[in-house]
């Protein structure tokens, strides 16, 4: 006989109270609920729709779907007047085309940002809207502003939404190592880069990560993705229990990868709910992705690092103050993302975080955890400091690579 406390059907309850229980808790840690603007929804659905319609001189224009060597042929037969008339004819499409030369994109992802911030500056005189939805339009105004600064490489926009983007730091065209920062819970357009707290944000975890990696190996050319490009849980709901919006995200991930110029070597950097687009993904990505790192992670769906079945290495870590320790690492009936990667029993290559505190403090200069994310990310895997006391996190990678 079942003993009421040990009951399966009592201890699946349980474990789901815990999960709820634990959601309520990271709604409190800055989620925020979602805004749809319907304006920027049927600028993008008109200009994909006229694309699919439309042609160049007489020839037709490609598929957003065809694959990203195609649509590089395609813009590599069009003259430089060409390409600037189908960058302003459709900044929303030829900006988020993987295949597109860099320049184009960035070019067009500028003129579709001044359009998006029009849009923005309407709407915070609009009187239609309540106040707390002109001032959400003066925060998109002015971040779309900031994303438009000199220099800026924004590799990915789409204001609908909550907004998506991705930007560069370094010379992606050139780099020999290409590191990829993929975010969690609450990502979205204008949380993309902050003042305040500047590390705890995907622009300031980028750059925080290229600087430690150009200061571990100056002769290495690097770059680095501040990749937002795919839509993280927000609110309270399910979302963030559940593995629906990792695998979309997991496919865009991909996807960006296999279209990166060169031949250069790629390292993922994924944070709190990005691990588990990362952990999706991990099966599909090409042989080009050397490494994988989370850091503050609820779990990649597997129970173990090889059900990942990837060639890539996996690597782990955790600060003693992440709050998402406290989190169930179970899945029960779809929900929770599996075991806890910073187990041994997992088989992550588990590395130190000493200095970060807290859920968002990894990438925060001065951490081991940041230093140890510049080491994997130039391949300097000797630099690498391990949890504990061994070198157990460097086992088995040979001397050249280790170099």
């Amino acid at each position: 006989m079942t003993s009421f406390d040990s009951s399966p059907t009592l201890n699946a309850w349980r474990a789901l109270l815990a999960l709820a229980v634990v959601f309520v808790l990271l709604a409190t840690t800055g989620w925020t609920a979602i805004r749809h603007h319907t304006g920027d929804s049927d600028l993008r659905t008109a200009s994909l729709a006229a694309w699919a319609r439309d042609g160049i001189d007489g020839r037709a224009l490609p598929e957003i779907t065809s694959a990203p060597d195609r649509l590089a042929r395609f813009f590599a037969g069009l003259t430089a007047s060409q390409r600037t008339r189908l960058v302003d004819r459709y900044p929303l499409v030829v900006g988020n085309l993987n295949g597109v030369p860099l320049t184009l994109r960035y070019r067009a992802n500028h003129v579709a940002l001044a359009q998006a911030r029009g849009v923005e500056r309407e709407r915070t005189q609009d009187e239609r809207l309540t106040p707390a939805g002109r001032q959400t339009a003066e925060r998109r105004m002015r971040r779309f502003e900031s994303l438009m600064g000199e220099g800026r490489q924004i590799l990915a926009f789409d204001p609908v939404g909550s907004g998506q983007v991705a930007e560069v730091f370094g010379d992606l065209g050139r780099a020999e190592r290409v590191s990829v920062v993929v975010p969690g819970v609450d990502t979205n357009v204008v949380n993309f880069e902050r003042t305040r707290r500047k590390y705890t944000a995907p622009v300031g975890m980028a750059k925080s990560l290229y600087a430690a990696e150009r200061a571990a190996s100056p002769r290495t050319r690097t770059a680095v993705i501040a990749w937002a490009d795919y839509t993280s849980p927000v609110g309270v709901g399910m979302d963030a229990a559940i593995g629906r919006l990792a695998r979309d995200g997991s496919k865009r991930l991909d996807s960006l990868v296999r279209a990166l110029p060169g031949d250069s070597t790629v390292s993922l950097f994924c944070h709190s709910y990005g691990s588990v687009v990362c952990g999706v993904a991990a099966p599909a990505l090409p042989p080009r992705v050397s490494d994988i790192a989370v850091a503050g992670s609820p779990g990649m769906r597997v129970e173990r690092a090889e059900e990942l079945r990837t060639g890539a290495r996996v690597w782990a870590t955790r600060d003693r103050d992440d709050w998402i320790q406290d989190v169930p690492y179970l899945e029960v009936g779809g929900l929770g993302h599996g075991a806890d990667p910073v187990t041994p029993e997992f088989g992550a290559r588990v590395f130190s975080a000493t200095g970060a505190v807290g859920h968002a403090g990894y990438f925060e200069p001065g951490t081991e955890s940041l230093s140890n994310f510049a080491g994997i990310g130039v391949g300097s895997y000797s630099t690498v400091s391990c949890a504990g006391d061994g070198e157990a996190c460097r086992s088995g990678i040979s001397g050249a690579e280790a170099n």
